[in-house]
């Protein structure tokens, strides 16, 4: 009789042990261990032995993905064209941020593409049933099943041969192979993998719906994102109305672009000019405030970047980053400083991105520090200018990537002046309205702008 093992493995990152262990060695989390049963199984007699002959690449015949369209563009741009036949794909996002309600859209979209399985270990019909109502969803093809033994989904996937399966979610998945609880890591780990061998040998389409931890990771371990084919993160702000769908893997197309939904009563509803719905409540003429663009993938954005420079009442002045990283605001308010000679030493500096949006580009440098200027100095910046800039430690502004782009963008919505890096305004090759205005430094930018 097969005797049972005892290992310890973390929940982070899957790493086994053979004891307990305080801190993790694989990921250097700590108290992450936990305790799992595995049955040793040993066989009489020597294994088979398989043998395989390695061909040339160039042998093989490469074949175009077939995809299916989901009915939202930003969705389908952001896969890189629709859901290819046969992929795995994760999306992950924070509880009530929209997940489900998506999902569940999508099926209704692709109504006449064939049968659709919903597989919920979480909610049950009733509760599907009204979320569907209130979303307005008519598509008499989807099959709802709760279950959460995977043997019992393998054969509804094998009777029913849907077109598109959805798992909400896969940490409430179980195989009774596994002797762990649903949502370990090893549960996690094989139940993706008999779904990941179902699903490639018919060519289902798959969605899987997964938690995220309070670090906004995907829960489980992270050989989950390995398996699957693409990785979806719904982000958003609790008290804005805004999602931003954003990728993080993809073997079908890019992994920069971004989708802009709007949660409403009926859904979730796509934005399609995102620039125009950031700077839409923009006040006017406001000290403090600046329009900045910025490159998600291949999308120009224009943003709305508020800064409100008062002096401290401690001896240490405080800065306050909401939207951009904090290191990097306290790094330009430094070179603010030093090249411009504006003393900021006393004043408490709060930078925020409107709408809720997250900026990682550095393109926005020039735009973080005119506005600080423009708060410190209490001269407003006019509402029809555009900054465009990053700016390096000497003060100097340095070129930006897929300016054409950028420009293009601010005219569309009317914006009347612009200002870029001389080195990026001596290569434009387009005519443009704008006036554009091209600096070599934050000192010449500063004085540019009036400030």
């Amino acid at each position: 009789m097969a005797k049972p093992k005892t290992i310890f493995v973390c929940s982070s990152c899957g790493y086994e042990s053979a004891k307990w262990l305080g801190k993790c060695p694989g990921c250097g989390e700590w108290n992450s261990f936990y305790e799992e049963k595995q049955n040793i199984i040993t066989e009489a007699g020597e294994k088979k032995k398989v043998s395989a002959t390695p061909k040339a690449l160039t042998s093989f015949q490469g074949k175009e993905a077939k995809r299916l369209a989901t009915g939202f563009g930003e969705l389908d741009r952001v896969l890189g064209g629709g859901l290819v036949k046969g992929s795995l794909v994760l999306v992950g996002g924070e509880p009530g941020i929209g997940k489900s309600t998506l999902i569940l859209q999508i099926c209704n979209k692709i109504q006449g593409e064939g049968k659709v399985l919903y597989v919920s270990g979480e909610e049950s019909a009733e509760q599907i049933k009204l979320r569907a109502d209130r979303l307005g969803v008519t598509n008499e093809d989807i099959l709802f099943l709760g279950e959460t033994d995977m043997d019992v989904i393998e054969n509804a996937i094998t009777e029913v041969n849907p077109k598109l399966v959805i798992m909400d979610s896969i940490q409430t998945m179980y195989s009774e192979e596994i002797t762990s609880a649903a949502g370990s890591v090893s549960q996690v780990r094989a139940v993706t993998a008999r779904i990941m061998k179902a699903c490639k040998q018919k060519e289902v389409t798959t969605i899987l719906i997964g938690h995220v931890t309070k670090d906004g990771n995907i829960a489980g371990p992270r050989v989950l994102e390995h398996m699957v084919d693409t990785v979806l993160y719904l982000e958003g702000e609790r008290y804005f109305s805004y999602r931003i769908l954003r990728s993080v893997k993809n073997r079908f197309g890019s992994t920069n672009e971004i989708g802009m939904f709007e949660m409403q009563n009926e859904g979730m509803v796509e934005i399609t000019n995102p620039s125009s719905v950031l700077i839409s409540e923009r006040e006017d003429n406001p000290s403090g405030s600046v329009i900045v663009a910025s490159m998600e993938g291949t999308r120009p954005l224009l943003i709305e970047l508020q800064a409100l420079v008062t002096p401290s009442i401690f001896g240490m002045p405080r800065r306050t980053a909401n939207g951009i990283d904090f290191n990097r605001l306290t790094l330009l308010i430094a070179v603010l400083e030093k090249k411009v000679g504006m003393l900021l030493g006393n004043q408490d500096v709060y930078l925020n991105v409107v709408s809720g949006i997250r900026i990682v580009e550095p393109a926005v440098d020039l735009g973080i520090l005119l506005a600080a200027a423009s708060s410190f100095k209490n001269k407003p910046i006019p509402t029809d200018f555009v900054a465009i800039g990053e700016v390096g430690l000497t003060g100097e502004v340095r070129s930006v990537n897929l300016i054409e782009k950028r420009l293009k963008e601010a005219e569309k919505l009317g914006f009347k002046t612009c200002m870029i890096p001389e080195s990026n305004k001596k290569l434009l090759k387009d005519n443009y309205k704008l006036d554009i205005i091209g600096v070599r430094n934050i000192g010449e930018a500063i004085k540019r702008a009036g400030l």
